[in-house]
């Protein structure tokens, strides 16, 4: 059986947390989270600061749904958050209070009783000195430290644009700065089509851009990284590339699409995002397996992947698990000595989503991630540590303070 949820240490029992119901405040928790499907951007806001509450928030975060992105919709975030900072992205699909859905804004506010947060904005990613990069994350830690020094728990959280193809680099750079700051993040999406995505920061919408919330909290935290694969002992050689464009063009010294078919068991004529997502690839890297997903297949038959891709590189393909009774296990792994999450924040690879609605698990696995409070969004890529990686689900278990009667 394959078990690759990387959570350790952790009791294991069932959640029995009930789903907000939309359009109602979510008071009685730490963390705040809201949903609305309102095409208006002045309402769509509204409808999310109420839902948050109108407390005060040390950040606020923001998955938008493509649909809704538009210049009117950051005016109507600056104008609803004048004194907050707001971060956030496109997404191929949301993680609601309710589950899964599409063509939704769905909001996340920490407020400021139990956290404090920096924010880094880079732009123009590809001509980032890294020097540079380091340096504001060590100004970022120590803002925070500087503004509670007695709060424990700290994390990172990252978003990328998911069509700059630069993951790899900039969060390879900001991993070392961050020490023993456990970072996760998500690529911007854009549903399937892969054309435009962007990242809100500064007020404002970014294309191939980066940004970095560094927050620290009095409240217990746990980031972890799962994915439902297993390696088989089938494996095959990258043996030419563009690593730049993340492209295969040959493996094993065949056309890249028509060899993976074969060694898929598949006609290279069915070769689609969703053999993809049922047939991932996976890399060792520091003696664990990671997925390196294809993203699609270009018109000259070669592979376009989500991360990084060389020469040489031997791919090794993937057994799965079924991806309910895994996202189960995994939840209740995340329950501590202390009880259930007060909320996860989580970036799950779109992949993940096609695999759920091919095999029809979509209920099934929203009742799950309503359950046990997860919300989020789906993503081009998920970012874990010093690792892009793909087909994975990634997040951060926020749980009450040791003082939760305070």
């Amino acid at each position: 059986m394959v078990n690759r949820t990387g959570i350790t240490g952790t009791e294991r029992a069932v959640s029995t947390g009930k789903a907000q119901q939309p359009g109602l405040p979510d008071f009685g928790r730490i963390v705040r989270r809201a949903v609305t499907s309102s095409r208006d951007p002045a309402e769509a806001l509204r409808e999310l600061r109420d839902q948050l509450g109108w407390e005060k928030f040390a950040l606020v975060t923001i998955f938008v749904a493509p649909c809704h992105l538009s210049g009117l919709l950051a005016s109507a975030i600056n104008a609803t958050f004048p004194d907050v900072p707001v971060i956030g992205c496109t997404t191929a699909g949301e993680i609601t209070p309710d589950g899964i859905a599409d063509d939704t804004i769905v909001a996340v506010g920490f407020p400021a009783s139990h956290f404090c947060a920096s924010v880094q904005l880079l732009t123009d990613t590809d001509k980032q000195d890294g020097a540079g990069i380091a340096k504001a994350v060590l100004d970022q830690l120590s803002e925070v430290a500087r503004i509670a020094p007695d709060w424990q728990g700290e994390f990172a959280f990252m978003l990328n644009d998911g069509m700059a193809r630069n993951e790899d680099r900039i969060v390879a750079t900001i991993y070392p700065a961050l020490g023993m700051v456990p970072l996760f993040g998500g690529s911007a999406g854009d549903g399937l089509s892969f054309h435009e995505t962007a990242l809100f920061a500064g007020g404002a919408f970014h294309k191939r851009a980066s940004v970095l919330a560094i927050l620290r909290t009095r409240c217990r935290i746990k980031v972890f990284r799962f994915d439902h694969f297993g390696p088989t002992d089938t494996r095959m050689v990258v043996t030419s590339a563009d690593p730049e464009r993340r492209l295969v063009r040959e493996i094993n010294a065949e056309p890249a699409a028509a060899e993976y078919a074969r060694m898929v068991g598949k006609d290279p004529g069915q070769l689609s995002p969703f053999v993809f997502a049922a047939n991932p690839v996976m890399v060792k890297v520091g003696g664990q397996y990671h997925v390196r997903a294809i993203q699609k297949i270009e018109d000259n038959g070669d592979l376009r992947f989500f991360s990084a891709i060389d020469e040489g590189l031997v791919l090794t393909v993937a057994e799965p698990e079924d991806i309910v009774t895994h996202l189960q296990r995994a939840m209740d792994e995340l329950v501590d000595t202390h009880g259930n999450p007060d909320t996860i924040v989580a970036c799950e690879c779109i992949l993940r989503k096609l695999e759920i609605d091919q095999t029809q698990a979509r209920r099934r696995i929203s009742s799950i991630l309503a359950k046990n409070r997860v919300v989020g969004f789906h993503t081009y890529g998920e970012q874990f540590n010093m690792l892009h990686v793909n087909q994975t689900f990634t997040g951060v278990a926020i749980y009450a303070p040791e003082d939760a009667d305070a």
